[in-house]
């Protein structure tokens, strides 16, 4: 792998966390459904112990996934409406879209840089 990559890499997790990272807490923390430090806890600890059930299994899962149900989950046990909906959605949506944008974005990076 050239070093080039890995660097370019790098930077741009850095550059994502470092624009959107609060955003997206404020989404799963506040926006989602309203989470106090007790269900935040919950929440971490229902994540915990299904990523560790699918690491023994040898399952692969989203961390993000698995957080962000354990989320609504939390949310849900209050009462239903608890949960935005509408927001809950969004993310599906944008789980939904992700790979197949990010596989053609792959394909033109690969038809446009050249490689041997």
């Amino acid at each position: 792998m050239p070093i080039w990559v890995i660097l370019a890499d790098h930077a741009a997790i850095g550059l994502g966390t470092m624009a959107g990272g609060w955003r997206i807490v404020k989404t799963m923390g506040m926006r989602l459904t309203k989470l106090r430090p007790v269900g935040g806890f919950c929440a971490e600890t229902a994540g915990a112990v299904m990523l560790i059930g699918t690491a023994i299994g040898g399952i692969p899962v989203s961390t993000t996934h698995t957080i962000t149900g354990s989320i609504m989950g939390v949310g849900a046990t209050r009462r239903l409406s608890a949960v935005r909906w509408g927001v809950a959605g969004r993310i599906v949506w944008a789980w939904i879209l992700t790979i197949p944008l990010s596989g053609a974005l792959a394909a033109a990076t690969w038809l446009i840089l050249p490689h041997r």
